[in-house]
């Protein structure tokens, strides 16, 4: 369904929105896609909404409507398939801003990477590609909060959902001939879990490339000055790099211990930083660690490089994964998401139940599972010009 692109209805208060809900009741499906603006605030802005139904194509302004409920309905309608792409963007900020979790989606993103593309996929590329449609990137950063609305920026935003519906189709046909259409259904049942959309207040911290180098009094003060960042970045909704840039944050961590003398000197930090907020720093540093802050801290990911061959091991399980992958044709990154990865790698005593559910455990197959989940266990044993794998003894 490719409509003229001037064929839409932009709707701006809340009658237009009542007759776009009765115009809509009992659909089956729509696509759905937002603009927003993340920069220089905390709480995103969700500056446009975009629909389409059998019935036609609707930008709907959110910034001059305040009640939404009729789209929300329809979001959390398991009667109406949701397409989207890369849906679950936008259904974090609508589960931040609406507490709510969708209902019955189709993603496009995901769906590719079922069918050999790389994941994530962009929209246009994936257009490109299957409907052989050039796409138009002039307002990808766009001022979507000033009003009113230029026609260039309704014409792009439009792109983003008059082509969703013909991808569905051409999409579920490919999945539908490889036998795994069941599987991608089945990956976008995590559009719709409330884990999903959670935020792990120290994941930062954890994530550092600097907290494993430092002691344990340092490592509490960098939780705690990291969670203060977000705290005061929520309250004042700026963005965390406005409260405080990451390019500081070594130089308090390493200068802290030093006192407030330390800090005032650094040559690294700029005085008017160091000025307002450097004896609230000292304090966060010198008060003992809470029980909670213990129990985050036994979460550092181990460092594995004295053990070269766990390394060693991981590495070339994970790439029998890509080959297989690359054989199969299925994105290797929706097969092992990289944060999935990365715990694995550092973690050797880490296993996720992900990889023995579901589509995942039919497509790996009992061995990988196996040697993934009992990898330290894992040997390489070279015997006249060939190797195998030697799974040693293990304690159930």
């Amino acid at each position: 369904m490719q409509p003229e692109l001037g064929q839409f209805e932009l709707i701006e208060d809340a009658a237009a929105l009542a007759e776009f809900a009765k115009k809509n009741q009992g659909i089956e499906w729509m696509c759905f896609d937002t603009e927003f603006i993340g920069e220089k605030r905390f709480i995103t802005l969700i500056c446009l909404i975009q629909v389409g139904t059998e019935h036609g194509f609707y930008l709907i302004d959110p910034l001059k409507i305040k009640d939404l409920k009729p789209v929300l309905d329809l979001l959390t309608d398991e009667r109406v398939l949701k397409i989207v792409h890369a849906g679950d963007n936008d259904y974090r900020l609508f589960n931040a801003h609406y507490g709510i979790l969708p209902r019955n989606s189709f993603d496009t993103q995901m769906a590719a990477a079922f069918i050999g593309y790389k994941y994530p996929v962009g929209f246009s590329k994936l257009v490109e590609s299957e409907l052989n449609i050039e796409m138009s990137k002039g307002y990808t950063v766009t001022d979507w909060e000033k009003r009113p609305f230029q026609p260039k920026q309704l014409k792009y935003a439009l792109h983003d959902v008059i082509y969703l519906h013909e991808l569905w189709q051409k999409l579920t046909k490919k999945l539908t001939k490889a036998g795994r259409l069941e599987w991608a259904y089945e990956e976008f049942t995590t559009l719709e879990s409330a884990v999903s959309y959670e935020q792990d207040p120290y994941k930062e911290a954890l994530e550092s490339n600097i907290i494993k180098s430092l002691r344990r009094k340092e490592q509490v003060f960098l939780l705690r000055l990291l969670l203060w960042r977000t705290e005061e970045a929520e309250r004042r909704n700026h963005s965390r790099e406005m409260v405080l840039p990451s390019k500081y944050i070594g130089a308090i961590v390493r200068a802290v211990h030093s006192g407030l003398d330390a800090l005032q000197h650094n040559r690294r930090l700029p005085d008017s930083l160091v000025g307002r907020f450097g004896k609230h720093y000292i304090d966060l540093y010198e008060r003992p660690a809470t029980d909670e802050e213990k129990d985050v801290l036994r979460r550092i990911p181990a460092d594995n490089s004295d053990n070269p061959e766990q390394e060693i091991l991981m590495e070339m399980l994970d790439l029998l994964v890509r080959y297989k992958c690359l054989k199969e044709g299925i994105s290797h990154h929706v097969v092992m998401p990289r944060n999935l990865l990365k715990k694995m790698k550092n973690d050797k005593e880490f296993f996720s139940e992900m990889l023995e559910t579901g589509w995942r455990k039919e497509f790996l197959g009992e061995e990988i599972i196996r040697w993934l989940k009992f990898r330290k266990n894992l040997e390489i044993e070279f015997l006249n010009g060939k190797f195998e794998l030697k799974m040693q003894a293990v304690e159930l």
